[in-house]
């Protein structure tokens, strides 16, 4: 097998869609083990990223959200209440 490059958060997929290539198989010995283990904390970490990076982009998006609102509110023309 290939070795595994921790700059390329593809690689483990790809790896495992090689043909003859099963990843639900255990694998046979504890340096592939550790090799596998290490993979998964990568994918986990970059997935991390990923969802921390999305949260940002949604409460980027209500902030602008909320600010085109009181945009819009404020050149709404006032009624007078008093003649």
């Amino acid at each position: 097998m290939s070795e595994f490059n921790p700059a390329d958060p593809f690689a483990f997929f790809s790896q495992m869609m090689k043909p003859g290539s099963n990843p639900f198989l255990p694998p046979l010995s504890e340096e592939e083990i550790d090799r596998k283990i290490v993979e998964c904390r990568t994918v986990e970490q970059w997935l991390s990223l990923q969802v921390g990076m999305l949260q940002m982009t949604i409460k980027t998006l209500e902030m602008q959200k909320a600010g085109l609102a009181a945009f819009k509110q404020g050149l709404e023309p006032k009624s007078s209440e008093n003649p």
